[in-house]
């Protein structure tokens, strides 16, 4: 059929106008897009071009509470390569192979990757600033040398199992380098640059470069001096006793900072790799798990004493050297018993029968909710890793002789961070606090505090009157009883001795003990509170005489440096046979040689320096303290007249 000329021009016009519809549309679509959608768009894609090679944030030091560095990081830089920029991989692989520590052969197939950039490990990975600058001056094509950082503990095995240690990535393995990991590593920052889908670089493009956010230094409670005299003591403790383990305890009563915080056999966080895992995962003060011995009657005095079950003074009892419970008889220490005392006594001489009789007095509901309260049975909550529960008798399991050796403690077990978290709370006026080791989080820019860690008070346990009761019976216990050898001459002192048979095998080792003590001074108003206990020492094994001398070193050594003021109002101590007593030297300046020997009394022997008759100088100087019996240099010269 023929079209007419008017159809096929109408047909022209409506192809022209659907073309133009079309063109119109696309236009309006592209102005939309290029205007509206253009740098969303645009980002996308340089996305998928961007490439990084990264650097990490500088991981935040930490330092003692005087803000001693105990942990901090030295630059220690990583290799990378970009392989499409790298244009005679074979020469560049032999350049850098006896540089890096590896083969050609290793190093050829990582710089042929099919990568944007490639980490040229392990020989490459945190290397000395020595050997990165020798690489730098290689000026190899494609061969990147990009700051890293690895951790540095300048003290070696000082605080180990309290700092941890970090692995080849810098992130926390263990410790507060563990617990704390992501405020201390901070955000990686990167180099960044755009290349196409083969790695090469795009045209007239640049590298930008992101700069990391450094970590946040972490202050702990911890003192470097007073940690060093405890690993000081503990390392002697070592060798003296040739124990199997050794560890101890440093806190502030006050408020649960940890002072110090050790344990043998140690290790060196920078050197982690050397040492069996079970030596750095098992921070023994708070994952060693055992039986307390007599620290824990502590507990059992402060439940007694708040109940009002007994007055030390006026109360009596009498040991045969036995007590017989539930159809057994339970020992006391000293053979033949301690006879007629007062319960001050008892506690003085670790009395076991006198204690089991306090038990009896309290009750099993009553006692038990005393133990509970004071916090054994659950963790402290300490801001460490592999914390343990201890293990406490179900209600349903204690019976008369569960009762009566949990008394003296024994059948129960506790963690040495439960012990020194619950006597702090009886001594320091019956306030449980949960334990810590982060003081505070600081800005390494400005070294602004950012925050503060403040003390959590858990619960009251005793009262004010009862936790002084307490303070004044332990320190009759250092000063007349069991814990004699913690006595320090001019500071007053209070503690309780431990000794416990190790369970072996669900059985009592008749060999085997682990022996303790706990300290505190000054008795009245405590600062600083010791707990040490020693593993199986070979020889005498009681708390005594292993522990409580421990335990007086760190606590003398510590006081003094804390600057803690001597004192002359302390208890007067009860020298046995064989102990030789401390007397205070006199001022003997002005004094004839005929007046001194009529004033002495023997109690110092005289060597003298000069003519003349009357003294004009001494040494010791007078008010110093020292033992019966020291000699007493005097400078004679012309009286005054």
């Amino acid at each position: 059929m023929k079209v007419s000329k008017v159809t096929s021009r109408r047909r022209m016009l409506w192809t022209l106008l659907g073309l133009a519809l079309l063109f119109g549309s696309l236009a309006v679509r592209l102005a939309y897009v290029q205007l509206s959608k253009g740098q969303e768009l645009t980002a996308k894609a340089e996305d998928s071009w961007r490439r990084n090679i990264p650097f990490t944030a500088k991981r935040g030091e930490i330092l003692d509470r005087e803000g001693v560095p105990l942990a901090y990081n030295v630059s220690s830089p990583t290799i990378y390569a970009i392989p499409v920029q790298v244009k005679d991989k074979e020469m560049t692989a032999q350049q850098l192979a006896p540089l890096l520590g590896m083969t050609k052969e290793k190093l050829v197939p990582m710089l042929s990757q099919k990568k944007a950039s490639v980490r040229l490990q392990p020989g490459g990975r945190k290397i000395t600033m020595e050997l990165a600058a020798e690489i730098r001056d290689l000026k190899l094509p494609g061969i990147v040398v990009a700051e890293d950082s690895k951790r540095y503990y300048p003290y070696g095995d000082l605080a180990a199992h309290i700092l941890g240690f970090t692995g080849i990535d810098n992130q926390g393995i263990t410790g507060v380098e563990s617990i704390y990991d992501k405020l201390l590593q901070g955000i990686g920052g990167n180099i960044s640059y755009l290349s196409d889908a083969g790695g090469r670089l795009m045209p007239g493009s640049s590298e930008k470069y992101s700069k990391p956010q450094d970590g946040l230094n972490l202050e702990l409670t911890i003192d470097k001096q007073i940690q060093s005299i405890m690993e000081r003591e503990l390392d002697q403790a070592m060798v003296k006793y040739q124990a199997q383990g050794s560890w101890a305890i440093a806190m502030n009563p006050k408020n649960g900072e940890i002072l110090a915080m050790a344990s043998r056999p140690g290790y060196e966080p920078g050197q982690y790799k050397e040492y069996n895992a079970q030596t750095y995962n098992r921070n023994l003060p708070i994952w060693m798990t055992y039986e307390p011995g007599s620290t824990f009657k502590i507990i059992t005095l402060a439940a007694a004493l708040q109940e009002g079950k007994v007055d030390l003074q006026n109360d009596h009892f009498f040991d045969p050297g036995f007590i017989e419970v539930g159809g057994a008889r339970l020992r006391c220490w000293k053979k033949g018993g301690h006879g007629s005392q007062t319960f001050l006594q008892v506690v003085e001489n670790s009395c076991n029968p006198g204690f089991v009789a306090l038990g009896q007095r309290l009750g099993k509901d009553s006692l038990f909710k005393y133990i509970r309260d004071f916090g054994f049975g659950s963790k402290t909550g300490i801001d460490l890793n592999g914390e343990s529960n201890g293990i406490l008798f179900k209600p349903s399991q204690v019976g008369p002789v569960e009762l009566a050796t949990t008394a003296f403690g024994q059948g129960v077990s506790v963690t040495p961070i439960q012990q020194i978290t619950a006597v702090s709370a009886a001594i320091n006026g019956g306030k449980l606090y949960k334990p810590h080791v982060a003081k505070a989080w600081i800005n390494p820019d400005t070294g602004e505090t950012v925050s503060e860690v403040e003390p959590e008070l858990v619960r009251e346990v005793i009262s004010e009157e009862t936790s002084k009761k307490v303070r004044a019976a332990l320190e009759s216990v250092v000063a007349k009883g069991t814990g004699r050898p913690a006595f320090i001459d001019g500071y007053r002192v209070g503690g309780k001795t431990g000794t416990a048979q190790k369970v072996i095998n669900g059985r009592y080792s008749p060999t085997e003990h682990i022996v303790s003590f706990v300290g505190f001074a000054p008795a009245d108003d405590p600062q600083i509170v010791v707990y040490t206990a020693v593993d199986n020492p070979k020889g005498i094994q009681f708390g005594g005489v292993v522990a409580a001398p421990i335990v007086q070193n760190i606590l003398e050594d510590s006081l003094h440096y804390m600057k803690v003021p001597e004192r002359t109002d302390q208890l007067a101590k009860n020298y046995k046979y064989g102990e030789t007593p401390i007397v205070t030297v006199p001022d003997l300046t002005g004094a004839t040689v005929q007046d001194i020997y009529e004033d002495l009394n023997m109690n110092f022997t005289l060597a003298r320096s000069g003519t003349g008759n009357t003294v004009i100088n001494q040494a010791p100087k007078p008010g110093a303290r020292v033992e019966r019996g020291s000699t007493i240099r005097i400078y004679m010269g012309a009286s005054p007249e």
